[in-house]
């Protein structure tokens, strides 16, 4: 038998399995562990084949599965999204996950060579001499790493109490977790402080640095070698009877997230929300009848979910009282099916005004479409999809505000969301010193979708004509479609009447294939999202035989993305780069603030021709600290811009005093820069309600750039001028 307690050379460098333990008690743990093993499977198995009562999902979720699991393994393991506005946060979820990795794999290379490499294989032990003493040093690091990360979250949440981790669906499986992963940490280290000081301490075991601690503590403290001995198995036990409890609960509550997270993660649609899935002719459909009209993805979205909390803590609607909170719907749903699979519940609607329903359509109609709680969420839930599918079962059930309503009677009698005759939807033009090409009847460079807000709206008029102005200054040919412009039914959709999209989408393809130009650029954010991601995706064949559908679209439209779609902004920088939009960077000296656009920023990546823009003109630009994908909405996305709410502080009011008073610059910020026609509607009314109108002006980029223009003295429409050549700036 080996000595444990001599030093010298002759010591071999390992340590015992099952010392204490006994035959009987290594039997006993073997047949634990198989039966643990057996459970956990079958739970995992359980838990996956729940998904296949959900629907076919409308993404193609498993295609070049190798490249979505390496991007997905680089997500988790870099914890790229756990960092994201939580630095503390990323660090504690990195030292917790590499740390229980770690602890597995060593688990596991134990396991290999008790039960397979020496008893199977009959091979001498690996477990010794250098392998030992480097497996020992990296297992009490690595552990280390894992309790301390596991103590910060327990701090977090019992200390701190931080308020993005408490909500209505904490319960049991919270506390276990994290308690359960602590003890395990600790359980360790206490076991192996009792085994060193039971053998007396071997020199070696020095490399087992947090245990040779404890093992010097126990001593310290007035423990005995023999007494040490003698209290080993019963500290070994209860480690590994956690440790196979913690392994049977996986399958059963929170724990399970370490597995369908990452599942989600590897099923993730790049681009969830930017695109809403179509739904189908038949009219048998049903959006969100049942909680199995969601598909196998969104009931995965369900289980992924962790409660971090993260979604609810950037939600705007839920800053403004709104009655929203994006965790507690998707727990919501969770919490009905698991009830409804056990029996313990009723079936009920899924979404309905009032009423016992599992979601009230107040909470729905609060979403404003802007994608930040997706942005923000570690383990890619994709929100919007679910939410989409409830608000499309309202709108079958004609269950919305009044004022959406007059909204989608306007688009189906007037084609437009003002509800003011269409052939006006070109008047903003009468006001300018020169024609806006008619793109109908001629080729152009550019076909420029004006809008809704830009062509009806009074102050968004200025915005057209101040990029009408940007264009004519250049050197290419821009064209409109005057009266065949329609409303391209982006926010709509977003509200749930997909059909009246699908119309107004065909209607303004008619019009695009009937005109000749290179690119489509677009005034609106929300356009030029759903130009870009949405009309390619529509396959017209479906509703060829549709008498509702009056359009003669056959087929896909832009598929292959053969029509460039660019925002104005991304378009008016391509002619400043290229000198044809003459401007030195000198021209105007106010202090600004810009506001990203959900559309154009976190649905479309879209940060920096913008910005680009606005130093173009010489403005010193003051970034508020919600900038680019951690953007604050205005409010207007999702139909918001239409609908009433009874909120305080206003998403709009609350943006303008964080330009105010948050950004470097402070109350020296003169104007509050936009590139979205909603943006603009919802800031000027925030402006009046919050009391901010003589504070700060808000202005559209494309007015600030024709104020730079002319302050630059370029001519609009002067021939003299050609592409590149500077014209000279006023004294």
């Amino acid at each position: 038998m080996t000595n444990f307690g001599q030093t010298g050379p002759e010591v071999l460098q390992t340590r015992p399995t099952f010392w204490r333990i006994g035959p009987v008690g290594e039997v006993l743990f073997y047949a634990a562990a198989v039966l643990t093993v057996v459970w956990f499977l079958w739970g995992v198995y359980s838990r996956f084949a729940r998904y296949g009562a959900g629907e076919p999902d409308h993404a193609a979720r498993l295609d070049d599965l190798p490249g979505r699991i390496a991007r997905a393994a680089k997500q988790v393991f870099t914890n790229e999204k756990q960092f994201n506005r939580d630095f503390v946060g990323g660090v504690m979820h990195a030292f917790i996950m590499w740390g229980f990795l770690t602890l597995l794999i060593g688990t596991t290379i134990l396991a290999i060579d008790m039960d397979i490499w020496t008893k199977a294989l009959g091979q001498e032990s690996f477990f010794q001499g250098a392998f030992y003493l480097s497996y020992s040093l990296v297992m009490d690091a690595m552990g280390l790493l894992f309790v301390v990360g596991v103590g910060i979250a327990l701090y977090r949440r019992y200390g701190l109490r931080m308020d993005r981790l408490w909500d209505r669906h904490n319960d049991h499986w919270d506390a276990f977790l994290v308690w359960s992963l602590f003890l395990l940490g600790v359980g360790g280290y206490v076991v192996e402080g009792l085994r060193i000081l039971g053998t007396g301490f071997p020199e070696h075991e020095t490399v087992s640095f947090v245990g040779w601690f404890l093992a010097r503590v126990f001593q310290m403290g007035g423990m005995s070698e023999s007494m040490a001995t003698f209290l080993y198995p019963f500290s070994w036990w209860s480690h590994a009877l956690l440790a196979f409890g913690f392994i049977v609960a996986v399958p059963m509550g929170k724990p399970f997230h370490m597995i369908s997270s990452f599942a989600n993660v590897v099923t993730n649609d790049d681009k969830a929300g930017k695109r809403l899935p179509s739904i189908p002719t038949d009219l048998d459909h049903t959006n969100a009848e049942d909680i199995d009209d969601f598909s196998w993805k969104d009931i995965l979205d369900q289980d992924a979910c962790t409660k971090c909390g993260r979604c609810s803590s950037v939600c705007p609607a839920k800053a403004s009282d709104r009655p929203l909170d994006p965790r507690n719907v998707i727990l919501d749903l969770k919490s009905y099916r698991e009830k409804l699979d056990a029996g313990e519940t009723e079936q009920k609607p899924i979404v309905a005004d009032g009423g016992d329903s599992v979601i009230d359509a107040e909470t729905m109609e609060s979403c404003m479409a802007c994608m930040a709680c997706m942005d923000a969420c570690p383990v890619d839930i994709e929100h919007l999809t679910s939410f989409t599918r409830m608000n499309r079962q309202l709108t079958d059930e004609g269950e919305l505000q009044p004022s959406m309503q007059d909204v989608f009677q306007n688009v189906m009698q007037k084609d437009n969301t003002f509800g003011d005759p269409n052939r006006k939807r070109a008047d903003w033009t009468e006001d300018l010193d020169f024609e806006v090409t008619d793109a109908r009847e001629e080729p152009v460079d550019y076909l420029w979708y004006v809008g809704d807000y830009p062509s009806f709206d009074d102050r968004n008029k200025k915005v057209a004509r101040s990029l009408a102005t940007i264009f004519e200054a250049s050197d290419v040919s821009v064209g409109i479609l005057y009266d065949d412009e329609v409303y391209d039914g982006n926010d709509v959709r977003r509200v749930g009447e997909e059909f009246l999209f699908l119309e107004q989408a065909g209607t303004l393809v008619d019009s695009f294939e009937a005109c000749e130009f290179d690119t489509l650029v677009c005034t609106d954010p929300h356009s030029y999202n759903t130009f870009k991601n949405e009309y390619p995706e529509i396959d017209f064949d479906e509703f060829a035989d549709d008498p509702m559908m009056e359009f003669d679209v056959e087929g896909f439209w832009n598929r292959r993305g053969e029509v460039e779609v660019l925002h104005y902004t991304q378009a008016v920088q391509r002619l400043v780069d290229a000198g044809s939009i003459p401007l030195s960077g000198t021209e105007l000296d106010y202090t600004v603030t810009y506001h990203d656009p959900c559309h154009l920023g976190r649905y479309n990546d879209e940060y920096e021709a913008p910005r680009d823009l606005v130093r173009a003109t010489g403005c010193d630009l003051h970034e508020m600290p919600r900038n680019r994908a951690n953007s604050f909405c205005c409010g207007g996305g999702g139909g918001g811009l239409w609908m009433e709410y009874d909120e305080d502080p206003k998403p709009s009011e609350e943006r303008l005093r964080e330009a105010l008073e948050d950004t470097d610059a402070g109350a020296s910020v003169e104007k509050f820069v936009v590139a979205c026609p909603m943006c603009m509607t919802m800031y000027e009314d925030g402006r009046k309600t919050g009391d901010y109108e003589d504070d700060i002006e808000i202005v559209g980029l494309s007015e600030l750039l024709a104020e730079a223009i002319e302050a630059r003295g370029v001519t609009v429409g002067d021939s003299s001028t050609e592409a590149g050549e500077s014209a000279p700036a006023d004294d």
